[in-house]
């Protein structure tokens, strides 16, 4: 059996800079596949550019719930929202997901699907979601699982390599270790086998991605990554910032290249599951 590796940039429209950025470790790079941040007013015209420049770079949705502006009037979906109708950020999110209405959940999330296609002029050919929200409870996930199927695109898998099935996840997931091996086979998603998620941060290195390429096992994995270029406002924003451009730096690095053919390693995209 080969080794396929889907390179995924989360946070395509996160600024135009950071998409410019995505787009480099794309042309010039390993990436193979980014996702979308459809509440943000810019990214529209980042798909666009995309899809024009990039036509061969996986496209799918990075589902938020976290940050920004709802893509749905905000009347139609109080309960996911502050007072001042942008979304909850992460620490209150957390605190309020008992308080959740799922079928808000779900109509902002269609709507942010329904932007990318109107973008696009395609169907995303995946989903996941900014902070790992989508994988913080059962009914988080199903409503995720929900609009895959609703869609037709696989999802990310939510189960981590190694020893930490939802590593970079608050504690409030734990229990997805066991829930989400279960929904994914009610709902037959298609996914990967695998995911990388420690190549973050300070785990953000060459020997890092080396080590993790060099573990890429037999089947479909997927290495996911923040690479972007970064200015001084989004810098104060921010507190993950600089990283982005150390990320890029070495996803265009030939070396990496080099890894991955003398691992065997081929590179895809979510369309090719």
């Amino acid at each position: 059996m080969p080794k396929q590796l889907i390179i995924n940039s989360d946070d395509y429209g996160r600024t135009p800079d950071i998409s410019r950025g995505i787009r480099t470790a794309h042309l010039h790079g390993v990436v193979t596949s980014t996702t979308c941040m459809m509440n943000i007013p810019t990214t529209a015209n980042d798909v666009a550019i995309a899809v024009h420049e990039t036509p061969h770079l996986g496209l799918g949705v990075h589902l938020v719930l976290t940050m920004g502006k709802p893509v749905s009037p905000p009347g139609s979906v109080q309960s996911i929202l502050d007072a001042n109708d942008n979304h909850l950020r992460y620490d209150a999110f957390i605190a309020n997901i008992p308080k959740l209405k799922m079928k808000e959940v779900k109509l902002e999330w269609r709507a942010q699907i329904e932007a990318f296609i109107k973008a696009s002029g395609r169907k995303p050919d995946h989903l996941d979601s900014h902070h790992h929200s989508s994988f913080f409870t059962p009914e988080l996930f199903r409503t995720m699982l929900e609009l895959a199927k609703e869609y037709d695109c696989p999802i990310r898998n939510p189960i981590a390599y190694g020893d930490n099935p939802t590593a970079g996840m608050p504690a409030v997931a734990n229990p997805m270790a066991d829930h989400a091996p279960r929904l994914m086979k009610e709902f037959n998603a298609p996914s990967t086998d695998t995911i990388f998620v420690n190549f973050y941060d300070e785990g953000a290195t060459h020997a890092e991605l080396l080590d993790i390429l060099s573990k890429v096992p037999e089947g479909t994995s997927e290495l996911m990554c923040h690479p972007g270029y970064v200015d001084d406002a989004f810098a104060k924003e921010s507190v993950y910032n600089f990283q982005r451009e150390k990320e890029l730096t070495i996803l265009t690095d030939s070396a990496i290249k080099q890894a991955i053919e003398a691992h065997g390693i081929e590179l895809i995209t979510f369309a090719d599951l």
